[in-house]
């Protein structure tokens, strides 16, 4: 019988990757984002597969109830959740962040993150058989942050203490939690590192990127593990990218 997974940010980049990735290996998925048009997208994409839609908001407390609970009554059970929304702010120093700045990127890149985890994590725990998989996107931001980052990059490290409160309080349950980090994947959001970006020295300088669909490959590989074993960090990055030693 298929295993499912769901996947926020669905709609476009790693999500998309991700998901096309699971529905190629013979998964149900299910797609969850902002966006209707762009999960459609994604969908027909993946001819065959057993893969359904539905939009979200997923800072919505409710609406990730109603979200899982559609995944419930479609598949009967949840193997793997890859909590993959994200969003961020322009590089802006930090005297100058506003308010809204800070919430409107804590709210998905934390508050949604707890919100979808926790929903998973109670399918899983209450499903038979019990368990499950939920794989985190943190960034190579949770290791060290860009000029002008602070709401990402704070929320990005609050994401790695709730990788790892999950994982020690999914022992008793077989719930297996993770986070992959990821640096400089082609994908919309990245589209500009190729011209050129601000570095620490103030500099404007090119980074490389690599190509999205090896996102894919990661999650496939670390959501057919059995429960018994985890990958709790793993870290894929564009190879000449500047984050090792000093670039």
């Amino acid at each position: 019988m298929p295993q499912t997974a769901l996947i926020t940010g669905a709609g476009s980049g790693i999500g998309r990757a991700c998901a096309l990735s699971l529905a190629n290996a013979g998964w149900n998925v299910v797609l969850a984002g902002r966006r209707e048009t762009a999960l459609a997208e994604t969908r027909a994409r993946a001819p065959g597969g057993n893969v359904l839609a539905l939009p979200t908001d997923v800072t919505d407390e409710s609406a990730v109830t109603a979200l899982f609970a559609a995944t419930r009554a479609k598949f009967g059970r949840l193997d793997l959740l890859f909590n993959n929304a994200g969003s961020f702010t322009p590089a802006t120093s930090f005297g100058d962040l506003t308010w809204t700045q800070w919430k409107s990127v804590t709210a998905v890149n934390l508050d949604a993150m707890f919100l979808c985890a926790r929903a998973a994590f109670r399918q899983m725990r209450d499903q038979s058989p019990q368990g499950g998989r939920i794989i985190n996107n943190g960034s190579i931001s949770a290791h060290s942050p860009r000029p002008g980052s602070a709401p990402y990059t704070a929320s990005k490290h609050g994401v790695t203490g709730l990788t790892k409160s999950i994982a020690l309080d999914g022992r008793p349950f077989s719930i297996a939690c993770g986070q992959i980090d990821i640096g400089n994947a082609a994908t919309p959001m990245t589209s500009q590192m190729p011209q050129g970006v601000p570095q620490p020295d103030g500099r404007i300088m090119p980074e490389p990127v690599m190509d999205v669909s090896e996102i894919g490959r990661i999650i496939l590989h670390m959501a057919t593990l059995p429960l018994d074993a985890n990958i709790p960090f793993i870290t894929i990055m564009a190879t000449n990218m500047p984050f090792i030693g000093r670039g």
